[in-house]
């Protein structure tokens, strides 16, 4: 199927004053079209900077990233901001939903960045919130939604582009146990029925251990 994702020899560092911290150093790391990796370690290991690095929000300080076989480090700003609207979807802990907005507003969101996306995007946006069990709540405002209901908005926001990469920061960080499960089964159907690739940070042991296939980041190496 090819990679969807190739990063070569990757390093990044910051500056802080006088010292250079090293958050990756010379990392390899390869997805397949419709692979589910989940990507551990320990708060500070680099775990983060690795997948703002996959999702074009940052460049790597040296090697090199292909998305798609796209060599990201020759982009600009703004073609760089349309590999973002159109081939990447992003989760985050936080949700990150507009408090204003209704629950299908809020999906649509994405559209109001790239025009180019799908004509029928009401369609796509009811589609989703079906799939993902939150149609009844489509024209409520997040504040009358549950953490779980939240979370699931926020997935079908990030797929309504039919993204080819799903990015996912600690998706259930802010969540209970049971919402945690119901939520993790979401992103096990969507691999299951979307043939999107799904790259899932996340510190705990039982998130990582449904995906496909586990990479360890310790000080900016994979091990």
């Amino acid at each position: 199927m090819g990679h969807i994702v190739n990063l070569q020899k990757a390093e990044k560092t910051y500056h802080r004053g006088d010292q250079v911290v090293r958050a990756l150093s010379g990392v390899d790391l390869q997805v397949e079209q419709g692979d589910f990796l989940a990507v551990t370690g320990v708060s500070g290991s680099g775990k983060s900077t690795l997948l703002h690095i996959l999702g074009c929000l940052e460049q790597p300080s040296a090697g090199r990233y292909f998305l798609g076989g796209e060599d990201v480090g020759s982009l600009s700003d703004f073609e760089l901001s349309a590999i973002r609207a159109g081939k990447i979807g992003f989760v985050f802990q936080s949700f990150h939903l507009l408090a204003g907005l209704t629950v299908r507003e809020n999906v649509l969101l994405p559209f109001s960045y790239n025009m180019s996306m799908a004509v029928d995007e009401t369609t796509r946006a009811d589609e989703l919130l079906d799939k993902l069990g939150v149609s009844h709540r489509k024209d409520h405002l997040p504040n009358e939604l549950s953490g779980g209901e939240m979370q699931r908005v926020a997935i079908a926001r990030a797929l309504i582009g039919r993204p080819q990469l799903l990015l996912a920061d600690e998706p259930t960080g802010n969540l209970d146990k049971k919402t945690s499960e119901e939520v993790l089964e979401v992103f096990t159907l969507l691999h299951q029925q979307e043939n999107v690739s799904i790259i899932l940070v996340t510190h705990d042991p039982d998130v990582s251990s449904l995906a496909q296939r586990q990479i360890t980041i310790s000080d900016g190496h994979i091990v």
